[in-house]
């Protein structure tokens, strides 16, 4: 995920101008001037996805990309792809929370917008990040795909640019009514279903019953992160520990061997060194192997927890050895 510069006629580049600690401190003096004025100091979810033209493409994208990671995704109406994808990354911008910024563009209406980003063919969906653009994807991908891109950019716009995204009031815009009627998530039975599995070392019966909550509510946090414990349990039941361990210490290039042995020190506490024995598999193997520690790491982060203080280190520690 390389950056380039954009250079547009009449629109400013941001790039060289915006280092990380100029975008920390202006992200919170915006903040801060959202409470002066009143507001709870968060942006309202619904602000999270925009429609972007070429006359408001500076302000809404290029000036905002100093504070949050900016996606754009290029669409058309008549373009089939789009509107799978387009209601796919709405929903994610809405999940991440104000870790980016999802800006439409119609390229039918913006064909300037088009040519200046090169876009061959549509859906293609760039990111804007302090001022400098990176391509991301074309075409309809999986959602996990393009979660673990997600992922990516925003590790690289905090280690590169300091960029920590924009915080959300959740009840900005939402009237008391509105709010009193927001139904409570009917998924409490699957939910203790799944808890009683796992208590009963039944891992396979508690992977299932939270993908059944997850086919309904993808963005189910309580269910997304069950799933990861019940499926890390899954894989390391059975395993001889004093083995793995020795396959791995003997073959460091055993990718394998590497990532069973991270699931171990996982599961016995040992966090740091899960998280440090695939970042480094990362960085010594290409290819598949690469992509396989990869995967692994990332599906580690979701058993301990976004919001544990050992990811962020260890996030900061992959967006290196990739990029």
């Amino acid at each position: 995920m390389q950056p380039r510069n954009m250079s547009m006629s009449g629109v400013v580049d941001l790039a060289a101008v915006k280092a990380a600690g100029e975008a920390r401190q202006k992200a919170e003096q915006a903040r801060a001037e959202a409470v002066r004025n009143g507001g709870g100091g968060g942006t309202a979810p619904s602000s999270l996805v925009i429609d972007v033209d070429e006359a408001g493409f500076e302000r809404d994208v290029l000036q905002r990309s100093a504070e949050v990671p900016v996606v754009i995704d290029f669409w058309a109406e008549w373009c089939e792809p789009c509107k799978q994808l387009g209601p796919l990354l709405e929903r994610l911008a809405l999940q991440y929370n104000g870790r980016f910024l999802l800006a439409k563009v119609d390229v039918d209406a913006n064909q300037m917008l088009m040519q200046q980003f090169g876009i061959q063919g549509i859906p293609a969906v760039f990111a804007v990040v302090a001022g400098q653009a990176l391509p991301l994807f074309q075409g309809a991908a999986p959602e996990a795909q393009i979660r673990e891109t997600l992922d990516q950019l925003i590790q690289v716009a905090e280690e590169r640019f300091g960029l920590t995204g924009i915080a959300v009031d959740a009840e900005a815009g939402t009237g008391p009514a509105e709010a009193a009627e927001a139904p409570a998530g009917p998924y409490d039975a699957l939910l203790e279903a799944a808890a009683r599995a796992l208590d009963a070392n039944d891992f396979g019966g508690a992977v299932q019953a939270y993908k059944n909550v997850l086919v309904d509510d993808p963005g189910n946090t309580e269910a997304k992160l069950g799933l990861a414990q019940a499926e890390l349990l899954a894989r390391v039941q059975g395993l001889d520990p004093q083995q793995v361990r020795k396959d791995a210490a003997e073959s460091p290039a055993d990718v394998a061997a590497q990532i069973a042995a991270a699931d171990l020190d996982l599961v016995g506490g040992h966090v740091e060194d899960a998280f440090g024995r695939l970042v480094e598999t990362v960085r010594r193997t290409a290819g598949d192997d690469r992509d396989a520690a990869r995967v692994r790491l990332l599906e580690l982060f979701e058993v301990i927890g976004g919001d544990d203080p050992r990811v962020a280190p260890a996030r900061a520690a992959l967006a290196r050895v990739l990029f």
